[in-house]
């Protein structure tokens, strides 16, 4: 009966360090994240699961084809991203153009959508860009 409840007690403690060692905090790499803001110029998130931050700078070059107009080519905007984790800062940028996701780190910033769009009758303010992104690890 002591050999029975010894191996109970040395499983029992198995179980809860390798419950430990796999339960990694939010911050732990590996950890599945998947979140979607809509971010104005100057906006700051904090993404979930990590420990990083996130910042739309704003909008660079918008020559994106009005709305209301004939073009070659469909222009580019390009939104620009400040990452911030820990101590470092690192700029990212995300175009309209061709909508490749930019990977930082562990992470990864997709642009889903840049509004409003341009019609030639009206100027875009910085101020008035929304941006969608979505943060994937």
């Amino acid at each position: 009966m002591i050999r029975v409840a010894g191996l109970f007690r040395v499983l029992a403690l198995l179980c809860v360090a390798l419950t430990a060692a796999c339960g990694g905090g939010p911050a732990s790499p590996g950890t599945p994240v998947r979140a979607t803001f809509v971010l104005a110029p100057g906006d700051t998130v904090t993404i979930p699961g990590t420990s990083t931050s996130l910042r739309f700078t704003g909008v660079e070059g918008d020559s994106r084809c009005p709305a209301d107009a004939m073009c070659i080519t469909g222009g580019d905007a390009v939104v620009v991203l400040e990452v911030l984790g820990g101590r470092l800062g690192r700029r990212a940028e995300l175009h309209t153009g061709n909508m490749r996701p930019v990977m930082v780190g562990e992470l990864t910033f997709t642009l889903e959508e840049l509004a409003p769009y341009p019609f030639s009758s009206r100027t875009i303010e910085p101020g008035d860009y929304r941006a969608t992104i979505t943060v994937t690890r």
